[in-house]
């Protein structure tokens, strides 16, 4: 039988935007995807806090996948934007390092939207770094709302989470597991 060459990957750079809920829940899909087919996957959350223990974190560390949260929390309720503003540069720095180092197939920059649309990040620098610095079999996978023109023009694939109906209209709490 002739044995036929693996194909070479083509990097792709998804991104998950919209109201609705579930953008970080399927990120994470793909990295269980991705990780059960032996890619090596990272996951930088740029608001959700270092100091949170979420299901997803306690998974990661038993599959050995590289996690980084460096957010203070929902930013919207900061007392310290400077200090929200600092981290996204910090998480900024940490991504093009990681995006770099060559031990990774797939990296997540989750919530990282946000940065961009609040002006912590200059949108067009990062595009542009992306554009000339992403390896080209690297997946980049991007979550957040509003996501913005330039991201989305740089993308190969889009997927917009729209909100039709969510618990917490009707009053009930996040439920572990589910939510967090």
């Amino acid at each position: 039988m002739p044995q036929t060459e693996t194909p070479s990957r083509h990097g792709l750079v998804i991104l998950y935007t919209g109201n609705g809920k579930g953008k970080t829940t399927a990120a994470l899909g793909l990295v269980m995807r991705a990780w059960g087919h032996g890619l090596r996957c990272c996951v930088i959350q740029f608001i959700k806090s270092e100091r949170g223990r979420w299901g997803e974190t306690l998974a990661a560390e038993r599959m050995g996948i590289a996690w980084h949260a460096l957010g203070e929390g929902f930013t919207w309720q900061s007392e310290d934007l400077a200090r929200d503003r600092a981290k996204a540069e910090e998480g900024w720095a940490l991504a093009q390092a990681e995006i770099l180092s060559g031990n990774h197939d797939l990296i997540v920059l989750d919530e990282f939207t946000y940065p961009l649309r609040y002006g912590w990040l200059d949108v067009r620098t990062v595009v542009d770094w992306l554009r000339t610095h992403r390896p080209p079999e690297m997946h980049l996978l991007v979550t957040g709302r509003d996501a913005i023109d330039e991201l989305m023009e740089l993308s190969d694939l889009i997927t917009e989470m729209r909100a039709i109906k969510h618990p917490y209209d009707t009053g009930l709490a996040a439920q572990r597991g589910i939510e967090f």
